[in-house]
Protein backbone atom coordinates (compact mmCIF):
# COMPACT_ATOMS: atom_id res chain seq x y z
CA UNK A 1 0.00 0.00 0.00
CA UNK A 2 1.23 3.57 -0.59
CA UNK A 3 3.29 4.86 2.32
CA UNK A 4 3.33 1.48 4.04
CA UNK A 5 6.30 0.31 6.12
CA UNK A 6 7.35 -2.94 7.73
CA UNK A 7 4.92 -2.09 10.56
CA UNK A 8 2.10 -2.99 8.16
CA UNK A 9 3.60 -6.41 7.55
CA UNK A 10 3.28 -7.50 11.18
CA UNK A 11 0.62 -10.16 11.49
CA UNK A 12 -0.89 -10.78 14.89
CA UNK A 13 -2.61 -14.00 15.92
CA UNK A 14 -5.28 -14.44 18.58
CA UNK A 15 -4.63 -17.91 19.99
CA UNK A 16 -5.82 -17.02 23.49
CA UNK A 17 -9.11 -15.46 22.43
CA UNK A 18 -9.74 -18.07 19.72
CA UNK A 19 -9.32 -21.02 22.07
CA UNK A 20 -10.89 -19.86 25.33
CA UNK A 21 -14.38 -18.75 26.42
CA UNK A 22 -15.08 -15.03 26.12
CA UNK A 23 -17.06 -12.71 28.34
CA UNK A 24 -20.46 -12.49 26.60
CA UNK A 25 -20.99 -8.91 27.80
CA UNK A 26 -19.43 -6.32 25.51
CA UNK A 27 -19.77 -3.32 27.83
CA UNK A 28 -16.53 -2.15 29.45
CA UNK A 29 -18.00 -1.84 32.95
CA UNK A 30 -16.55 -2.98 36.27
CA UNK A 31 -18.31 -6.21 37.20
CA UNK A 32 -17.98 -9.88 38.03
CA UNK A 33 -17.25 -11.88 34.87
CA UNK A 34 -18.49 -15.47 35.00
CA UNK A 35 -17.70 -18.44 32.77
CA UNK A 36 -15.02 -16.64 30.79
CA UNK A 37 -11.24 -16.40 30.60
CA UNK A 38 -11.19 -12.85 29.26
CA UNK A 39 -13.17 -9.79 28.22
CA UNK A 40 -12.63 -8.05 24.92
CA UNK A 41 -11.85 -4.39 25.56
CA UNK A 42 -10.51 -1.51 23.51
CA UNK A 43 -7.57 0.48 24.89
CA UNK A 44 -8.37 4.04 25.95
CA UNK A 45 -7.18 6.63 23.40
CA UNK A 46 -4.01 8.48 24.38
CA UNK A 47 -3.91 12.22 23.72
CA UNK A 48 -0.43 12.55 22.23
CA UNK A 49 1.46 9.26 22.02
CA UNK A 50 5.23 9.59 21.66
CA UNK A 51 7.93 6.96 21.86
CA UNK A 52 10.21 7.40 24.86
CA UNK A 53 12.30 4.24 24.66
CA UNK A 54 12.36 0.81 23.08
CA UNK A 55 14.39 -2.36 23.40
CA UNK A 56 16.13 -3.03 20.10
CA UNK A 57 16.78 -6.59 21.30
CA UNK A 58 13.10 -7.34 21.94
CA UNK A 59 12.12 -5.66 18.68
CA UNK A 60 14.58 -7.89 16.82
CA UNK A 61 13.20 -10.96 18.62
CA UNK A 62 9.72 -10.05 17.38
CA UNK A 63 10.85 -9.32 13.83
CA UNK A 64 10.19 -5.59 14.22
CA UNK A 65 12.86 -3.72 12.31
CA UNK A 66 14.18 -0.18 12.66
CA UNK A 67 11.85 1.12 9.94
CA UNK A 68 8.83 -0.05 11.92
CA UNK A 69 10.10 1.60 15.11
CA UNK A 70 10.76 4.84 13.21
CA UNK A 71 7.25 4.81 11.74
CA UNK A 72 5.24 7.58 13.48
CA UNK A 73 2.42 5.08 13.89
CA UNK A 74 4.58 2.86 16.13
CA UNK A 75 3.78 5.02 19.16
CA UNK A 76 0.11 5.08 18.16
CA UNK A 77 0.00 1.28 18.03
CA UNK A 78 1.76 0.72 21.34
CA UNK A 79 -0.21 3.38 23.16
CA UNK A 80 -3.36 1.53 22.05
CA UNK A 81 -4.65 4.15 19.60
CA UNK A 82 -4.20 2.06 16.45
CA UNK A 83 -4.83 -1.65 15.94
CA UNK A 84 -2.92 -3.69 13.38
CA UNK A 85 -4.19 -6.67 11.40
CA UNK A 86 -5.05 -9.62 13.62
CA UNK A 87 -5.06 -7.75 16.93
CA UNK A 88 -7.93 -8.77 19.23
CA UNK A 89 -7.48 -6.76 22.46
CA UNK A 90 -8.57 -8.34 25.72
CA UNK A 91 -8.15 -8.27 29.48
CA UNK A 92 -7.76 -11.62 31.24
CA UNK A 93 -10.03 -12.82 34.04
CA UNK A 94 -8.35 -14.34 37.09
CA UNK A 95 -8.38 -14.31 40.87
CA UNK A 96 -5.82 -14.87 43.56
CA UNK A 97 -4.63 -14.78 47.13
CA UNK A 98 -3.37 -11.37 48.18
CA UNK A 99 -1.16 -11.33 51.28
CA UNK A 100 -2.42 -14.82 52.11
CA UNK A 101 -6.14 -14.04 51.82
CA UNK A 102 -8.45 -15.10 49.01
CA UNK A 103 -9.42 -11.95 47.10
CA UNK A 104 -11.87 -13.41 44.58
CA UNK A 105 -11.94 -11.95 41.08
CA UNK A 106 -9.03 -9.64 40.25
CA UNK A 107 -8.12 -9.74 36.55
CA UNK A 108 -6.20 -7.39 34.28
CA UNK A 109 -7.22 -4.07 35.77
CA UNK A 110 -4.83 -1.97 33.70
CA UNK A 111 -3.33 -4.42 31.22
CA UNK A 112 -4.74 -5.10 27.76
CA UNK A 113 -3.23 -7.80 25.57
CA UNK A 114 -3.14 -7.08 21.84
CA UNK A 115 -2.51 -10.63 20.61
CA UNK A 116 0.50 -12.73 19.66
CA UNK A 117 3.39 -12.33 17.27
CA UNK A 118 5.55 -15.29 16.28
CA UNK A 119 9.13 -14.46 17.16
CA UNK A 120 12.19 -15.21 15.03
CA UNK A 121 12.57 -18.56 16.81
CA UNK A 122 9.03 -19.59 15.88
CA UNK A 123 7.64 -19.10 19.38
CA UNK A 124 4.41 -17.12 19.96
CA UNK A 125 4.86 -14.03 22.11
CA UNK A 126 1.96 -12.12 23.64
CA UNK A 127 2.20 -8.32 23.53
CA UNK A 128 0.39 -6.59 26.38
CA UNK A 129 -0.11 -2.89 27.08
CA UNK A 130 0.09 -1.90 30.74
CA UNK A 131 -1.59 1.40 31.52
CA UNK A 132 -3.85 1.48 28.45
CA UNK A 133 -7.08 2.23 30.27
CA UNK A 134 -9.88 0.66 32.30
CA UNK A 135 -11.25 -2.85 31.90
CA UNK A 136 -14.08 -4.77 33.60
CA UNK A 137 -11.45 -5.78 36.18
CA UNK A 138 -10.27 -2.28 37.14
CA UNK A 139 -12.46 -2.16 40.25
CA UNK A 140 -12.11 1.40 41.60
CA UNK A 141 -8.98 2.27 39.59
CA UNK A 142 -8.62 4.15 36.30
CA UNK A 143 -6.57 1.53 34.42
CA UNK A 144 -3.84 4.04 33.63
CA UNK A 145 -0.15 4.18 34.54
CA UNK A 146 2.31 6.99 35.14
CA UNK A 147 5.74 7.42 33.62
CA UNK A 148 7.47 6.84 36.95
CA UNK A 149 6.17 3.28 37.44
CA UNK A 150 6.21 2.43 33.73
CA UNK A 151 9.86 3.38 33.41
CA UNK A 152 10.68 1.17 36.41
CA UNK A 153 8.99 -1.80 34.75
CA UNK A 154 10.63 -1.17 31.38
CA UNK A 155 14.11 -0.94 32.85
CA UNK A 156 13.79 -3.75 35.36
CA UNK A 157 12.36 -6.36 33.02
CA UNK A 158 15.18 -5.78 30.54
CA UNK A 159 17.80 -5.67 33.30
CA UNK A 160 16.53 -8.95 34.74
CA UNK A 161 16.70 -10.59 31.32
CA UNK A 162 20.34 -9.57 30.99
CA UNK A 163 21.04 -10.83 34.50
CA UNK A 164 19.83 -14.24 33.34
CA UNK A 165 16.63 -14.22 35.39
CA UNK A 166 13.46 -15.61 33.74
CA UNK A 167 11.22 -12.61 33.12
CA UNK A 168 8.68 -10.92 30.95
CA UNK A 169 10.31 -8.48 28.54
CA UNK A 170 9.52 -4.91 27.47
CA UNK A 171 9.29 -3.82 23.85
CA UNK A 172 8.76 -0.12 24.37
CA UNK A 173 7.74 2.74 26.61
CA UNK A 174 5.30 5.27 25.18
CA UNK A 175 4.30 8.57 26.74
CA UNK A 176 0.59 9.24 26.38
CA UNK A 177 0.70 13.03 26.48
CA UNK A 178 -1.96 12.89 29.20
CA UNK A 179 -1.74 13.61 32.91
CA UNK A 180 -2.73 11.05 35.52
CA UNK A 181 -3.44 11.78 39.17
CA UNK A 182 -1.52 9.70 41.69
CA UNK A 183 -0.70 9.93 45.40
CA UNK A 184 2.95 8.97 45.05
CA UNK A 185 3.75 8.90 48.79
CA UNK A 186 0.29 7.68 49.90
CA UNK A 187 0.11 10.66 52.23
CA UNK A 188 -3.13 12.22 51.03
CA UNK A 189 -1.49 14.67 48.63
CA UNK A 190 -2.22 13.43 45.09
CA UNK A 191 -0.73 15.27 42.14
CA UNK A 192 -0.81 15.07 38.37
CA UNK A 193 1.94 13.03 36.71
CA UNK A 194 2.75 12.25 33.06
CA UNK A 195 1.02 9.12 31.81
CA UNK A 196 2.72 6.26 29.99
CA UNK A 197 2.14 2.78 28.58
CA UNK A 198 4.71 -0.02 28.63
CA UNK A 199 4.39 -2.87 26.14
CA UNK A 200 5.19 -6.12 27.94
CA UNK A 201 6.15 -9.27 26.04
CA UNK A 202 5.99 -12.90 27.18
CA UNK A 203 5.11 -16.30 25.74
CA UNK A 204 2.16 -16.24 28.14
CA UNK A 205 0.71 -14.03 30.85
CA UNK A 206 -1.30 -16.91 32.38
CA UNK A 207 -0.96 -16.87 36.16
CA UNK A 208 -1.73 -19.24 39.01
CA UNK A 209 -4.79 -17.07 39.59
CA UNK A 210 -6.33 -17.89 36.21
CA UNK A 211 -6.76 -21.48 37.38
CA UNK A 212 -7.70 -20.47 40.91
CA UNK A 213 -10.70 -18.36 39.96
CA UNK A 214 -12.30 -21.03 37.79
CA UNK A 215 -11.74 -23.65 40.49
CA UNK A 216 -13.05 -21.40 43.28
CA UNK A 217 -16.25 -20.84 41.32
CA UNK A 218 -16.67 -24.55 40.63
CA UNK A 219 -16.44 -23.79 36.90
CA UNK A 220 -14.71 -27.02 35.94
CA UNK A 221 -15.51 -26.64 32.24
CA UNK A 222 -13.59 -23.35 32.06
CA UNK A 223 -10.81 -24.78 34.23
CA UNK A 224 -10.46 -27.73 31.85
CA UNK A 225 -10.38 -25.53 28.75
CA UNK A 226 -7.73 -23.29 30.27
CA UNK A 227 -5.65 -26.30 31.28
CA UNK A 228 -5.91 -27.85 27.80
CA UNK A 229 -4.91 -24.55 26.21
CA UNK A 230 -1.86 -24.06 28.43
CA UNK A 231 -0.64 -27.60 27.81
CA UNK A 232 -1.19 -27.41 24.05
CA UNK A 233 0.47 -24.00 23.70
CA UNK A 234 3.28 -24.15 26.23
CA UNK A 235 3.83 -27.74 27.40
CA UNK A 236 2.92 -29.92 24.39
CA UNK A 237 5.34 -32.62 25.54
CA UNK A 238 2.99 -33.27 28.49
CA UNK A 239 -0.11 -33.90 26.38
CA UNK A 240 0.46 -37.66 26.29
CA UNK A 241 1.41 -38.02 29.96
CA UNK A 242 -0.62 -40.57 31.97
CA UNK A 243 -1.68 -37.78 34.35
CA UNK A 244 -1.17 -34.51 32.44
CA UNK A 245 -2.46 -32.23 35.22
CA UNK A 246 0.01 -33.70 37.70
CA UNK A 247 2.76 -33.54 35.08
CA UNK A 248 2.03 -29.87 34.41
CA UNK A 249 2.04 -29.08 38.11
CA UNK A 250 5.37 -30.85 38.63
CA UNK A 251 6.88 -28.79 35.82
CA UNK A 252 5.55 -25.54 37.31
CA UNK A 253 7.04 -26.55 40.67
CA UNK A 254 10.43 -26.97 39.01
CA UNK A 255 10.19 -23.67 37.13
CA UNK A 256 9.11 -21.80 40.27
CA UNK A 257 11.91 -23.26 42.40
CA UNK A 258 14.45 -22.28 39.74
CA UNK A 259 12.98 -18.78 39.50
CA UNK A 260 13.22 -18.11 43.23
CA UNK A 261 16.85 -19.27 43.24
CA UNK A 262 17.57 -16.72 40.52
CA UNK A 263 15.91 -13.96 42.53
CA UNK A 264 18.08 -14.72 45.53
CA UNK A 265 21.18 -14.93 43.34
CA UNK A 266 20.80 -11.30 42.25
CA UNK A 267 19.35 -9.99 45.54
CA UNK A 268 15.94 -9.27 44.02
CA UNK A 269 12.81 -8.77 46.11
CA UNK A 270 9.57 -8.95 44.12
CA UNK A 271 7.54 -7.25 46.83
CA UNK A 272 4.05 -8.53 45.93
CA UNK A 273 4.14 -12.31 45.56
CA UNK A 274 0.40 -12.78 45.50
CA UNK A 275 -0.77 -15.83 43.56
CA UNK A 276 -2.10 -13.60 40.79
CA UNK A 277 1.49 -12.41 40.29
CA UNK A 278 2.89 -15.93 39.78
CA UNK A 279 3.54 -16.98 36.18
CA UNK A 280 2.62 -20.47 35.02
CA UNK A 281 5.85 -20.38 32.99
CA UNK A 282 8.07 -19.47 35.93
CA UNK A 283 8.69 -15.90 34.78
CA UNK A 284 9.13 -12.79 36.88
CA UNK A 285 5.93 -10.90 36.21
CA UNK A 286 4.33 -7.64 37.39
CA UNK A 287 7.09 -5.28 38.46
CA UNK A 288 5.56 -3.10 41.15
CA UNK A 289 7.26 -2.23 44.47
CA UNK A 290 10.30 -4.38 43.73
CA UNK A 291 13.84 -3.73 44.91
CA UNK A 292 17.34 -5.15 45.31
CA UNK A 293 19.30 -5.64 48.49
CA UNK A 294 22.09 -3.18 49.21
CA UNK A 295 23.34 -4.67 52.46
CA UNK A 296 22.33 -8.28 53.09
CA UNK A 297 19.13 -8.23 55.12
CA UNK A 298 16.81 -11.24 54.73
CA UNK A 299 14.01 -9.30 56.46
CA UNK A 300 14.03 -6.39 54.01
CA UNK A 301 11.07 -5.59 51.78
CA UNK A 302 10.70 -2.63 49.41
CA UNK A 303 6.91 -2.74 49.74
CA UNK A 304 5.75 -0.19 52.31
CA UNK A 305 2.27 -1.77 52.43
CA UNK A 306 3.94 -4.98 53.65
CA UNK A 307 5.97 -3.24 56.35
CA UNK A 308 3.93 -4.62 59.27
CA UNK A 309 4.18 -8.36 58.52
CA UNK A 310 6.97 -8.43 55.88
CA UNK A 311 5.25 -11.43 54.33
CA UNK A 312 7.12 -10.95 51.06
CA UNK A 313 10.53 -10.03 52.46
CA UNK A 314 13.69 -11.18 50.70
CA UNK A 315 14.41 -14.22 52.86
CA UNK A 316 10.83 -15.48 52.83
CA UNK A 317 10.44 -15.67 49.05
CA UNK A 318 11.27 -19.42 48.89
CA UNK A 319 8.56 -20.14 51.49
CA UNK A 320 6.02 -17.97 49.67
CA UNK A 321 6.77 -19.78 46.42
CA UNK A 322 5.94 -23.06 48.17
CA UNK A 323 2.73 -21.66 49.69
CA UNK A 324 1.59 -20.31 46.32
CA UNK A 325 2.24 -23.66 44.66
CA UNK A 326 -0.02 -25.35 47.20
CA UNK A 327 -2.79 -22.97 46.13
CA UNK A 328 -2.20 -23.88 42.48
CA UNK A 329 -2.33 -27.58 43.38
CA UNK A 330 -5.69 -27.01 45.07
CA UNK A 331 -6.95 -25.28 41.92
CA UNK A 332 -5.86 -28.10 39.61
CA UNK A 333 -7.10 -30.85 41.92
CA UNK A 334 -10.62 -31.03 40.35
CA UNK A 335 -8.97 -32.24 37.13
CA UNK A 336 -7.53 -35.41 38.70
CA UNK A 337 -8.71 -38.44 40.63
CA UNK A 338 -5.53 -38.97 42.62
CA UNK A 339 -3.97 -36.15 44.64
CA UNK A 340 -0.83 -38.10 45.55
CA UNK A 341 1.27 -36.87 42.59
CA UNK A 342 0.44 -33.28 43.56
CA UNK A 343 1.56 -33.89 47.13
CA UNK A 344 4.77 -35.50 45.90
CA UNK A 345 5.49 -32.52 43.65
CA UNK A 346 4.81 -30.04 46.46
CA UNK A 347 7.07 -32.03 48.78
CA UNK A 348 9.75 -32.03 46.08
CA UNK A 349 9.83 -28.23 45.89
CA UNK A 350 12.17 -27.96 48.87
CA UNK A 351 14.72 -30.38 47.45
CA UNK A 352 14.53 -28.75 44.01
CA UNK A 353 15.09 -25.33 45.54
CA UNK A 354 17.95 -26.64 47.70
CA UNK A 355 19.59 -28.32 44.71
CA UNK A 356 19.31 -25.11 42.70
CA UNK A 357 20.69 -23.08 45.57
CA UNK A 358 23.71 -25.36 45.91
CA UNK A 359 24.41 -25.23 42.18
CA UNK A 360 24.13 -21.46 42.21
CA UNK A 361 26.44 -20.93 45.18
CA UNK A 362 28.98 -23.40 43.79
CA UNK A 363 29.13 -21.69 40.39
Amino acid sequence: MPGSTSLDRLRFASRFTDALPADPVAANQRRQVEGACYSRVAPAPAGRPHLLAHSAEVAELLGIDADAVADPRFAEVFAGNLLLAGMDPYAACYGGHQFGNWAGQLGDGRAIALGELTDVDGRPQTLQLKGAGPTPYSRTADGLAVLRSSLREFLCSEAMAHLGVPTTRALCLVGTGDLVMRDMLYDGHPAMEPGAVVCRVAPSFVRFGNFQLAAARGDIATLRRLFDFVVAEHFPELAGAPAPAAALFAEVVRLTADLVVEWLRVGFVHGVLNTDNMSILGLTIDYGPYGWLDDYDPDWTPNTTDAATRRYRFGRQPHVGHWNLVQLANALHPLVDDAEPFQAAVDGYVSQFDDGWRRMTAA
